[in-house]
């Protein structure tokens, strides 16, 4: 049975603020694709390699000494994003969403002016700051992403909701690319000098400081103020973000659904404390859900091709600073055009589990496509000191499968699981579950990242063949069991069967009369004509 909350169909204008607050919130989910797609290109620079240690001055590099060096630079935002993930929970709990966000985001400028500092002069102590602020950034990043979804998944009405969470996988995506054109402008312009590395890692001020700026501009989530009694700054909130009057029909009844999902949920584990999250009815399979989905999602394979696309990329036979970047540049155009028509025009109108299953299949066969090739047609060795040579046609036949694998994996498993996990979880539960859903995807991406540089060296092509046994067989099954969320609200996620149906209607009922019947108090604020305001 379906909520009774119906709403007509709004226009875009109508949800404005909703998509602005998307927009600002995800400066930091930009700041992820950065992050991700930066730290490959940057350690794989000769001058970068020469300077601290990992290269002689003959070119010839230490394969040993290169892969744990990229492996740490890369890793270590990870494991600092963990426990960021982590520990956003209880701060997100008693503080809410927009303001743990302005520190978080502050906590990441800290990191990222730690990696531009390090000079030549002292190799050891170089590495070891840089280190430093890629933890530091990590534990800021791995924060927001676990509170930026929740944040705008809580403020989006349910016809959109899909379309302006999804947004995450956009920026994402964009921040990946800009930064393989960033290491692309680099790599060409830039030679023998510290700024090597200090543009790439500096321009991530950029987007915190906007982000920084932009939260300042919008408003604290409206469940979250349910959730903590300040329900007559909730309901105006809402109204704000609706562009509608407090006394509306529209938001006086979605109000009325907010409330009686926290009346139900408090009666229901009324007692149990902190551990209502992991033992309230219907919230284990959430968790387990959570865990799975981004254990899965990182052992796609995708992660392992877009931390290191330049190595990949040479690989197969890209080799050279030009070919390499300029390859993993194209992916990255590629990514951001298909995700952001996927999300525009398919993930409301389709929903999620078909996406994730197409996803997963078409993954799996062009992995297996590129191992084939790899094993059939394998690139010619080159030593520093020769000319890179052209991409052969067996070279070029598996770059354009890894574009289209990228295409696969943002139509599916990239922007879904963001989008499902921040759907399933009930209001007072969802920090924690957003917070352990995202340590759970950082925990992975922090193994893929550490291991990645190792597996590529260790297993050739027998790497892509074991990512297309995992899309085709694990990600495949679990798309398939996992129920559809499409369309409902978030106090109506009734799959899980934590919450009767009935009942639920008759708390919304109870709640809207009691809403109708008590005046609301116009504050000056609200006394502006709501027209006029953007």
């Amino acid at each position: 049975m379906g909520s009774i909350v119906e709403f007509t169909r709004t226009s875009l204008f109508q949800n404005v603020r909703v998509y602005w607050l998307a927009f600002i919130a995800y400066w930091g989910i930009l700041l992820f694709g950065y992050d991700t797609g930066i730290a490959g290109g940057v350690v794989g620079n000769l001058y970068f390699e020469e300077t601290f240690g990992i290269a002689n001055s003959t070119g010839s590099i230490n394969t040993k000494k290169s892969d744990m060096v990229s492996s740490n630079v890369v890793s270590v935002l990870q494991a600092g994003a963990f426990f960021g993930a982590l520990l956003s929970a209880p701060i997100s709990a008693k503080f809410g969403r927009k303001w743990p966000l302005f520190m978080y985001t502050l906590t990441f400028a800290i990191g990222a002016i730690l990696t531009i500092i390090p000079s030549g002069s002292n190799p050891s102590r170089g590495l070891s700051e840089i280190y430093a602020g890629r933890v530091i950034s990590g534990f800021g990043i791995g924060a927001i992403t676990a509170v930026s979804p929740a944040f705008v998944s809580e403020c989006s009405p349910k016809e959109v909701r899909g379309r302006i969470t999804g947004l995450f996988q956009v920026m994402v995506a964009s921040g990946i690319m800009v930064s393989y054109f960033i290491n692309l402008g680099v790599g060409l312009h830039v030679h023998r000098d510290s700024r090597i590395w200090r543009i790439p890692f500096g321009l991530q001020l950029v987007p915190a400081g906007l982000m920084a700026l932009g939260l300042l501009t919008v408003k604290e989530s409206p469940r979250y103020l349910a959730s903590v009694g300040r329900n007559d700054e909730a309901i105006n909130n809402l109204a704000y973000l609706r562009r509608s009057s407090a006394q509306s029909e529209l938001v006086v009844l979605e109000m009325a659904e907010i409330e009686a999902a926290i009346q139900e949920e408090r009666e229901a584990r009324r007692s149990l404390g902190w551990r209502e999250a992991f033992l309230g009815k219907g919230n284990g399979i959430r968790f387990l859900i959570a865990f799975m989905i981004f254990l899965l999602q990182q052992w796609s394979g995708q992660n392992s091709v877009t931390y290191y696309a330049p190595q990949i990329f040479a690989s197969i036979g890209y080799t050279g600073t030009k070919n390499s970047l300029l390859a993993s540049g194209i992916l990255g155009v590629v990514k951001v055009v298909t995700v952001s028509i996927f999300i525009a025009f398919g993930v409301e109108k389709f929903g999620r589990k078909r996406f994730l299953v197409i996803s997963s299949m078409g993954m799996g066969i062009l992995f297996f496509i590129i191992g084939a090739l790899l094993k059939t047609y394998p690139p010619p060795a080159t030593s520093a000191n020769d000319a890179p040579p052209s991409p052969s046609r067996a070279s070029q036949a598996m770059a354009a499968m890894l574009y289209l694998e990228g295409v696969c994996y943002v139509i599916g498993w990239g922007p879904l699981p963001w989008i499902y996990v921040s759907e399933i979880f009930p209001t007072r539960t969802r920090h924690y579950g957003l917070s352990f859903a995202s340590a759970s995807q950082w925990l992975w991406n922090f193994v893929i990242s550490k291991q990645t540089p190792i597996m590529k060296t260790e297993l050739g092509y027998k790497l892509f063949l074991m990512f297309a046994s995992l899309n085709i067989g694990a990600l495949t099954i679990f798309a398939l069991l996992i129920p559809e969320t499409k369309g409902k609200s978030l106090e109506e996620m009734d799959v899980f069967g934590a919450v009767d149906a009935k009942q639920r209607q008759e708390h919304i009922i109870a709640n809207t009369l009691v809403r109708k019947q008590q005046p609301h108090e116009k504050s000056p604020r609200e006394s502006i004509s709501l027209d006029n305001e953007v």
